[in-house]
């Protein structure tokens, strides 16, 4: 059987969650399937690394460098589904590139199976980024999830969002399938080489998160809450990525104007090795994820996996990852309709962020246990080659 992978990120060129899905899932599943990769080629550079054995990278087209970048994906997308002749099932990642396995199963008549990461109508911050092309983005979307042969959400809370959002998505056709982690590649590394070269207080308890400079990652809320921090700690924030360089603007004032309250707070905003990450996780006494939208959190998995202690919202499927005291701590969130997953306190959100955080902070020996539980947790529940077979299960019934 061969199967072939759509997806805008593919390592070494990777800025979320679903980046890190495909590549980790590719690799598994060549074990299982004959899989070819297409991803998005946007410089010279990445289009060499397409050059790998069972690797596309398509390069932008010309005529559309300076449309929306939802037309832009669209371009992409035509000749990805082009490229996939021959191939027994299509699995698209996110909107990207949902097209592409869409017209595919149209023109080739390919069974189209996609995973839904997100759902951009719990998404509308995006519109900042796309403009008029949230929209187009959303058509995109919807039609892709409605006519795929399969639905594969993350988490069971996604694929509840799935069949609020898309009703016409018929719910024999959603598969839960969880995110999956390496816990030989995210194990916990004591060194602390990296993190001297970066620059970070190893004289303190850290508080690690790892996100995107996005809304929907809640750094906002984070950088609030930290101002609640115990005055001992340094927080520390890895946020390469942004959706707009308005964003990651805003957001380095805003990391300024709590520096100059006092907060010890460490902004990693550009290059960050894995080793690094791994010393960071490691080191940390805490992890946060203060996400308003999450279908799952990988970052959470990676941290466990570590054996550091989770702080995150209960929201989507991060208590379907972290377990309540046992873990890692759940932080309530309240929304209004129309909110955009917003909190309706905001400052009462803060606050039980920092609570929690604090409560770790003072506690180690929790901290500690919590972290232990967590790696036991991720090495049971979460690893990929159990996701690869479960993945190969959806080719195998509807190809």
């Amino acid at each position: 059987m061969r199967v072939d992978l759509l997806t805008r990120e593919y390592p070494p060129f990777v800025y979320g969650g679903a980046g890190v899905h495909v590549g980790q899932l590719s690799r598994h599943l060549r074990a299982l399937v004959d899989v070819r990769v297409h991803c998005y080629a946007e410089s010279a550079q990445e289009e060499a690394a397409g050059l790998r054995a069972g690797v596309l990278a398509h390069p932008g087209v010309p005529d559309f460098h300076a449309a929306n970048p939802a037309v832009q994906a669209m371009a992409v997308s035509l000749a990805m589904s082009e490229a996939v002749q021959g191939a027994s099932v299509v699995h698209s990642h996110t909107w990207y590139a949902n097209f592409a396995g869409h017209v595919a199963k149209v023109l080739h008549g390919v069974p189209h199976v996609t995973t839904a990461h997100s759902l951009e109508p719990l998404r509308p911050w995006k519109a900042e980024q796309l403009s008029g092309g949230y929209r187009l983005s959303s058509f995109i979307e919807e039609t892709a999830l409605t006519a795929a042969d399969r639905v594969i959400a993350v988490s069971r809370a996604m694929a509840d969002d799935v069949a609020r959002a898309y009703p016409r998505v018929d719910p024999d056709r959603i598969s839960v399938i969880y995110n999956g982690i390496d816990t030989d590649e995210f194990a916990p590394d004591h060194g602390t080489e990296h993190l001297e070269e970066a620059g970070i207080a190893l004289d303190r308890p850290l508080i690690a998160c790892v996100a995107r400079i996005t809304r929907q990652k809640g750094l906002d809320h984070l950088l609030r809450a930290a101002e609640h921090f115990a005055r001992d700690a340094a927080l520390v924030i890895v946020a390469q990525a942004s959706d707009t360089p308005e964003q990651r603007r805003r957001f380095g004032l805003a990391v300024d104007r709590l520096r100059a309250r006092g907060v010890h707070v460490t902004w990693i905003g550009g290059e960050f090795p894995r080793a690094a990450l791994r010393q960071l996780l490691t080191r940390a006494q805490v992890f946060v994820c203060p996400s308003i939208y999450e279908p799952m959190g990988i970052v959470n998995l990676e941290a466990m996996a570590c054996g550091t202690a989770v702080v995150g919202t209960a929201t989507g499927g991060i208590p379907e990852v972290v377990r309540e005291g046992d873990t890692g701590l759940l932080v309530p969130i309240e929304t209004a309709s129309g909110a955009a997953g917003e909190p309706t306190a905001p400052e009462v959100f803060a606050k039980e962020i920092a609570a929690r955080v604090n409560h770790l902070i003072d506690d180690p020996s929790t901290a500690g246990r919590m972290g232990v539980a967590g790696r036991e947790r991720a090495i049971a529940r979460f690893s990929w080659p159990s996701v690869a077979a479960q993945v190969r299960r959806v080719y195998q019934a509807v190809a």
